[in-house]
């Protein structure tokens, strides 16, 4: 009897007859419910697989106790703060993710992001489609600061495409420093609290752990110029959302846009009721050769491990 794994990621289940010839004798279990699953049904759907390739579903230490069968998980994408990693070592689980494989689609994203919030495009289309001819005014980009937070494979696709844009781009990254990229592309390389201080539009590139957990909360929001717009397309719980409520209600800043929440969907957060709050339903990755190419790399490592041929290219 052919051996299971489950396969979580929506966008995958579309593209599923490309890649079953990669699954070879494995039986893959699909999510075609179009939704992220719960906690709940990954305790049932993971149950008695061999292998998950997961996308942003949860996957605890519940999830991962009652797998007794799992030995390998591969990430569909890049951020592992879904997964319980603790308790995937003490089962020795291995663990590999797909590193390149949406650097451009999510830097194309924060771009389109800033452009939306400069020429306030959300709220044009909103006037239109009721009837109204309200010709709303926006700001350019040619005589403005982009920040960093963040300058690793996804900032630096940003900062690429920035710098004809862009009058200048400074960046925060105490890890970052190719000196070569930082001559190439003229960057200023500045503490947090300046930056901040010092950028018109700020793009947040981090990866959420126990030191980037509201990484921008009421402290670093006080410091923005009270025209700046922040954006995020990494993880939610960088920023303080209840902070960023209040900011962005208390007009602190002129706008924030943001692909991702700390929970998602957010539901009737309150920051949907702002109208210089722009959003969108976690997308970043969601391009057709963003999407090919995670789920031909996750289903190559999660094979990969499975069969020894791999001890996988995390270290939990």
């Amino acid at each position: 009897m052919s051996e299971k794994i489950l396969i979580t990621p929506k966008s995958y289940y579309k593209i599923r007859d490309k890649m079953m010839p990669l699954l070879g004798d494995y039986q893959p279990i699909f999510n075609d419910t179009g939704k992220t699953f719960t906690e709940k049904q990954m305790l049932n759907l993971a149950e008695d697989v061999v292998g998950i390739i997961i996308g942003i579903d949860p996957i605890s230490s519940k999830v991962i106790e009652n797998a007794s069968n799992l030995r390998a998980i591969s990430k569909y994408g890049v951020g592992m703060d879904n997964i319980d990693l603790e308790a995937a070592r003490e089962k020795n689980i291995k663990l590999d993710n797909t590193p390149g494989t949406n650097n451009v689609s999510v830097a194309e994203l924060a771009l389109g992001l800033i452009f939306a919030a400069a020429r306030n495009l959300p709220q044009a289309v909103k006037s239109v489609k009721k009837g109204e001819w309200k010709r709303i005014k926006g700001v350019e980009l040619t005589d403005k600061t982009l920040g960093l937070i963040g300058c690793g494979k996804i900032g630096r696709e940003v900062v690429k495409r920035a710098a004809g844009i862009f009058k200048s781009i400074k960046v925060y990254d105490p890890y970052f420093d190719d000196s070569q990229f930082i001559r190439k592309y003229k960057l200023q390389m500045l503490d947090k609290d300046r930056l901040l201080q010092e950028a018109d539009f700020i793009s947040l590139h981090l990866p959420l752990n126990k030191e980037t957990q509201n990484f921008i909360s009421r402290k670093e929001l006080s410091l923005l110029k009270g025209d700046a717009v922040l954006v995020n397309t990494s993880r939610g719980g960088l920023i303080d959302e209840a902070e960023l409520y209040q900011a962005l209600k208390n007009n602190e800043l002129e706008s924030a846009a943001c692909d991702v929440f700390s929970e998602e969907p957010p539901g009737k957060h309150q920051l949907l009721e702002l109208d210089n709050f722009l959003l969108t339903p976690h997308m970043g990755a969601n391009t057709k050769e963003a999407v090919e190419k995670m789920a031909a790399a996750a289903t190559r490592n999660l094979i990969a491990m499975l069969e020894n041929n791999s001890a996988g290219g995390v270290k939990n």
